[in-house]
């Protein structure tokens, strides 16, 4: 997925609530759902959004999805973001 979609994933704030949370770890849909008071729906429509993206993981374990940032999407957009820093002097 390009740069453009993934900022486009990221301008919802729902969503880069979900990513706060995920950043200590993996979290099923009933604890992601729980911490941020929206519907089983609503929180499907961002993760199918945020899978897309490769920003966020699902893994399958027995009755669980557990869902996990994916750390190397973030790590290629800093090296993108980071061209645009450098020196100035």
């Amino acid at each position: 997925m390009s740069e453009t979609n993934i900022f486009k994933v990221l301008s919802d704030k729902q969503r880069r609530d979900i990513l706060v949370l995920l950043k200590d770890g993996r979290k099923n849909a009933g604890e992601l759902a729980g911490a941020l008071g929206v519907t089983p729906a609503a929180l499907s429509y961002h993760l199918k959004l945020l899978k897309a993206a490769d920003l966020v993981m699902e893994y399958r374990q027995k009755n669980y999805i557990y869902y996990e940032i994916n750390t190397s999407v973030f790590e290629e957009l800093l090296l993108w973001i980071g061209q645009f820093g450098g020196d100035r002097g």
